[in-house]
């Protein structure tokens, strides 16, 4: 399915990942995280950054894979992508849902 993101219609899969990591840029994260009443600040594109060069380098990701990654604690964490921070981080960096995320 398509959905419009920042003027350019992207394909998502049926919870709404997109399915193309490459069609990702900074104004469709800004416009994912609205719609979770998210406004990104600093912290929140080091873990974006973070996600996006893991997933590249095909590393499994999970939230204490992240809390020991430096980059965030883990209640950094929660704080910065409250109810459900993985799934929501992912799909705000434009990667597909981590196979921790249930």
């Amino acid at each position: 399915m398509d959905k419009v993101l920042a003027g350019t219609t992207i394909a998502v899969n049926e919870e709404g990942y997109l399915t193309d990591a490459n069609r990702w840029n900074q104004e469709i994260a800004t416009e994912i995280a609205k719609e979770f009443g998210i406004t990104l600040g600093a912290d929140h594109w080091k873990v974006i950054d973070y996600l996006r060069k893991e997933y590249q380098n095909g590393a499994p990701i999970s939230i204490r894979k992240i809390g020991k990654s430096g980059v965030v604690s883990i209640k950094e964490f929660y704080s910065l992508f409250p109810d459900g921070p993985l799934k929501r981080a992912s799909k705000i960096a434009g990667i597909p849902k981590p196979a921790s995320c249930l």
